[in-house]
């Protein structure tokens, strides 16, 4: 038996809660999942998992295996590292978790030269405006901008960009261009509710600071469908340039109030916690950090 292999199996069972859900992470059949742990069960001569007909845990034994192959895992990856070299040699597979229009826009027409670097590398890349569990979903590595969801998480900020209200042009010819923070009360204020963006929009000119609450009848999950609604000129909506570049860059939808300023917004590479990050990971960071600061709106 490979004993790594079967920890990794052991550790994503554990980390997923059921045989089926690690053998598709994992992406072998459940059998052999299945023989995997009763192999290593029986080695070990100890109980590694609870099961009942809704439920599957680790016992106190399998909770410290798990602890520990967690690290062995971790450590066996960077020895590998070490011996070829940090970045060199880089194989296996790699998820890597970003907003799925932050990953259309900006991480796959940059993705080919990573993975001409790395030839050996299988990337995943999971498109989700969904702050998922990094450690539930085998996450190597996330992309997300906004506030941390979770402090305890191991971040690195790679950028940050300006926020502002933003609007077609053929909806400023059509319902007028606010000229003060208040004159957005004429308007309707299309949402995302995903982001940093709350019910009562904060702005701050100089060293005065103002708040206003805009009529809102139109949310969307997934920043895609606030770029969409922008595009058909059926609101305001705030947005970092990250989101409708191409849209701005064109001219085809516009900042408004850019004298007044919101929070900007921080692009942070997130690892799990509790986890080392892996050599891959930590390679893929580093290439895009050094690949997105060279973008037109700049860090």
């Amino acid at each position: 038996m490979d004993r790594l292999h079967a920890m990794e199996v052991f550790v994503r069972v554990v980390e997923t809660g059921s045989f089926s859900a690690a053998a598709r992470d994992l992406r072998i059949g459940q059998p052999a999942v299945s023989r995997l742990i009763a192999a290593l069960e029986d080695r070990l001569q100890v109980r590694l998992l609870v099961r009942s007909t809704r439920h599957l845990r680790p016992s106190d034994a399998g909770q410290a295996f798990y602890e520990r192959a967690k690290r062995t895992l971790a450590e066996a990856d960077e020895a590998d590292s070490a011996a070829r070299g940090e970045g060199a040699g880089l194989e296996g597979r790699l998820r890597v978790c970003a907003s799925v229009t932050f990953a259309r826009l900006h991480v796959v027409p940059r993705i080919g030269a990573f993975m001409d670097a790395h030839p050996n590398v299988r990337l995943d890349l999971v498109m989700d405006d969904r702050y998922v569990d990094l450690l539930e979903e085998n996450i190597d590595v996330a992309l997300r901008a906004g506030e941390l969801p979770d402090s305890s998480l191991t971040a690195r900020r790679i950028a940050s960009c300006d926020r502002h209200v933003v609007a077609s042009r053929a909806y400023l010819v059509r319902m007028g261009r606010p000229a003060t923070p208040a004159d957005l009360l004429a308007h309707e204020a299309i949402v995302y509710t995903q982001g940093l963006v709350a019910e009562e929009w904060r702005f701050r000119r100089g060293t005065a600071d103002t708040s206003v609450r805009i009529p809102t009848r139109l949310s969307f999950s997934a920043a895609e469908g606030v770029r969409e609604a922008v595009i058909a000129g059926l609101g305001l909506a705030i947005s970092s340039r990250w989101m409708m570049e191409p849209e701005l860059a064109s001219g085809s939808v516009v900042p408004v109030l850019t004298e007044w300023k919101l929070p900007q917004a921080d692009l942070w590479a997130l690892y799990p916690s509790g986890k080392l990050p892996t050599a891959k990971a930590r390679a893929f960071v580093k290439w895009f950090a050094e690949s997105f600061s060279t973008a037109p709106f700049g860090r």
